[in-house]
């Protein structure tokens, strides 16, 4: 499972062949990239707070039997906007969220909604296909928010990832030693 897991943060972090992408700095101010008040590389205190903000329960997390710092945590929430349940997943490292992911069944509308804060927040960008999903990024001071979504069985799948490049990189550079 950790394996996986350090493959799928790679990827997440890395990826980025056409996907439509606005390479911007972060205010002065260091605001984090965030979606639904998840912020990238968010301490996990506040992440679980924040899904019990939204209405979820509260995160449910398992320590890696490999990796001592690395934790897998997920809870579910109703969506803000829409109501409809959404699941959270966050891989932290020593307690913060290195990638956090937001997803679910959306309507139409709500996938409009999504993209609509996103691009509210942080610029207008166009979307790429890339095999059997959609794709758009937005890169902020090594964050990084990515909306994807997909048909699946005649429903739409989407998903907002946040990715803080600090904490993957800390966790890579402590590793490696």
């Amino acid at each position: 499972m950790i394996r996986r897991l350090g493959v799928l943060i790679a990827c997440m972090a890395t990826a980025s062949v056409g996907a439509a992408s606005a390479q911007d700095e972060l205010p002065a101010d260091g605001v984090h990239l965030s979606f639904f008040g998840f912020e990238a590389g968010g301490h996990l205190t506040d992440l679980d707070d924040q899904v019990r903000e939204l209405g979820g329960s509260g995160l449910r997390c398992t320590r890696s039997r490999a990796d001592r710092r690395l934790l897998d945590c997920r809870g579910t929430a109703p969506d803000p906007a829409a109501g409809r349940q959404i699941e959270i997943w966050i891989s932290a490292i020593d307690s913060l969220g290195g990638v956090v992911t937001i997803s679910g069944n959306v309507s139409a509308a709500q996938l409009d909604d999504w993209r609509r804060l996103i691009e509210q927040d942080y610029g207008k960008v166009g979307a790429r296909v890339q095999g059997p999903q959609w794709m758009m990024q937005w890169v902020r001071r090594r964050q990084m928010i990515r909306l994807t979504w997909r048909v699946e069985n005649n429903q739409k799948v989407a998903s907002v990832s946040l990715v803080d490049g600090p904490v993957l990189d800390g966790w890579g550079r402590s590793s490696a030693r």
